[in-house]
């Protein structure tokens, strides 16, 4: 499993689960099972090393996986941060749950939620880490929140509705704040926690301990990092290209003292300089967001001297191209490397209280996303590697890895914790539980499709509005609004999705199959927005 070829091959072989031990349970354990919902934001599925061991070791993610059930063909619904968290909250697609898209969504806390759903079967929750809803959260019964994006080091959080700093690394706090809420609940009641950290989110900041640990690894050049988008109009009308969009100040961080780093494609970011990771401040004075004096004394000490050889050098062509996507896969896993090091710590912390043999953990991310696939970084897209999402369960009493290769979707969480927690499942969630597949069996009845409907646009990174479906071996979408074009790839031929089939003589009866399908998805889950009339 050494390239993304291989593994889309490997989950698109039929493999059927073992059977998971079912010691765990809410029966057999004779009391409710505890859940640790952890969600990253931006988790690339190829930057796990139970996915994918290209890019870096994740041993603690992984250890989950090898104790538990990865998911091989795990997708969203709508790739995009917070429409993906309000499809989790409410087991809903975006259109039914009303928040679309990140410029304009607000999410309407009032409506039916899986907290609330938990509070009233008699668990305890709570809400800590990135939230990204814009309106407050309800119906759990704590919340300590990240504001807006978040900040990496020395974070505001809102706690129950009160503004705070904290001094340090974002992925840790979120972590200590977790284990202070874990240390003062109700030991009464069993709990639900949603821990949900910002990173590895845009501008992927490393914890300052973590600065450099992967300067001396030459990451693998995607096979399609130059790709030119023959047959695709839409892949290629985009801004998150890494040649042409990646900002070196911005997101690569080679802004110097004197601010002597232009980039002519976004003048505007001419003056925002060092200020946009530094602030002088006297020793220990905090501003939200920004160092102390002696976190920019780490953080100078090592990007001085980039930033200096930056300039030196001036790389241009497919050496700036490649120096780029170096620099951003260095920085994003050294983000990643603090998160499995928390994920080692919530394990520990687990067993260390006698929680971890009643307790279920999920490991996923809101979205997938790009490591240079296609020249890309960002998500929205329905191409693979934005659809499709880590997820890896471990349940009580599971000794072994299993692979689960039925076909989820984060709609389906939400159902799924509450069949784990022996609550009923209401039945406008349009989710299905999939507790079952974790225990080695797939209905005769499971889906074999999933729909997808991405709507932010004109917006940042300008994906064009589209939707879709996936079957086991194709996927077909269609690009709206100011674009009307149509995208048919077979992911077993083609899973790189680099030659867009649709319109081809043969593939009639296919197509028109796949519109069926499609169609019958759009009435299933009442979309108001539908495919036109050819």
């Amino acid at each position: 499993m050494n390239t993304q070829r291989v593994f889309l091959i490997i989950t698109g072989a039929a493999a059927t689960a073992a059977a998971v031990s079912c010691s765990g349970d809410k029966k057999a354990q004779g009391k409710p099972l505890n859940v640790v919902y952890i969600m990253c934001d931006d988790h690339s599925f190829q930057t796990i090393s139970a996915y994918d061991d290209r890019f870096m070791e994740t041993p603690n993610i992984d250890r989950l996986a090898h104790e538990g059930a990865r998911f091989t063909n795990s997708f969203v619904a709508n790739s995009l941060s917070g429409p993906s968290r309000a499809c989790m909250l409410t087991g809903k697609h975006s259109h039914k749950n009303g928040f679309t898209n990140n410029e304009h969504g607000i999410f309407d806390g009032r409506q039916q939620t899986l907290p609330k759903l938990l509070g009233a079967g008699g668990y305890q929750t709570a809400m800590i880490g990135k939230w990204h809803l814009v309106s407050e959260p309800t119906g759990f019964d704590y919340w300590d929140i990240l504001t807006g994006q978040g900040d990496y080091y020395n974070p505001v959080f809102i706690r129950n509705g009160e503004r705070l700093v904290r001094e340090g690394y974002s992925t840790d706090i979120t972590t200590d704040v977790a284990f202070e809420w874990l240390d003062g609940r109700d030991r009464n009641k069993p709990f639900c926690l949603f821990l949900h950290y910002k990173a590895p989110h845009r501008s992927w900041m490393p914890d300052l301990k973590d600065l450099g640990m992967f300067d001396d690894k030459e990451f693998p050049l995607p096979e399609t990092f130059y790709d030119d988008y023959a047959t695709r109009q839409a892949a290629a009308k985009q801004e998150l290209s890494i040649i042409k969009d990646m900002n070196v100040i911005y997101d690569l961080k080679m802004a110097d003292k004197e601010n002597e780093i232009h980039t002519p494609e976004q003048p505007e970011l001419e003056n925002y300089g060092r200020s946009l990771y530094r602030q002088d401040l006297e020793p220990g004075q905090l501003v939200p967001g920004r160092m102390t004096a002696a976190q920019q004394g780490l953080w100078d000490a090592y990007y001085d001297p980039i930033i200096a050889k930056f300039k030196e050098d001036k790389p241009e062509g497919n050496a700036l191209s490649e120096w780029k996507y170096q620099r951003y896969m260095r920085d994003y896993c050294s983000v990643i490397h603090s998160v499995d090091r928390n994920v080692g710590r919530v394990y520990d912390y687990l067993k260390e209280n006698g929680l971890l043999e009643n307790t279920v953990i999920i490991y996923t991310s809101d979205q997938g996303f790009y490591m240079g696939e296609h020249g890309y970084f960002d998500k929205r897209y329905m191409y693979e590697e934005s659809f499709r999402t880590p997820l890896i369960v471990r349940m009580p009493g599971q000794s072994k890895q299993v692979d689960v290769d039925g076909m989820v979707q984060n709609i389906d969480y939400a159902p799924t914790i509450l069949e784990i927690a022996g609550l009923p499942i209401p039945d406008d969630i349009q989710g299905e539980s999939f507790l079952p597949l974790l225990k080695g069996s797939k209905p005769d009845t499971w889906r074999k499709s999933l729909y997808y409907h991405y709507y932010e646009y004109p917006a940042e990174h300008s994906v064009r509005r589209h939707y879709g479906v996936r079957t086991e071996r194709y996927s077909l979408m269609h690009f709206y609004n100011d674009i009307d074009e149509w995208e048919l790839f077979d992911l077993k031929e083609d899973p790189m999705q680099l030659h867009n089939i649709y319109g081809e003589a043969g593939t009639e009866i296919l197509t028109e199959e796949l519109m069926q399908e499609l169609e019958r998805l759009q009435i299933l889950y009442d979309d108001p927005i539908r495919k036109k009339n050819r």
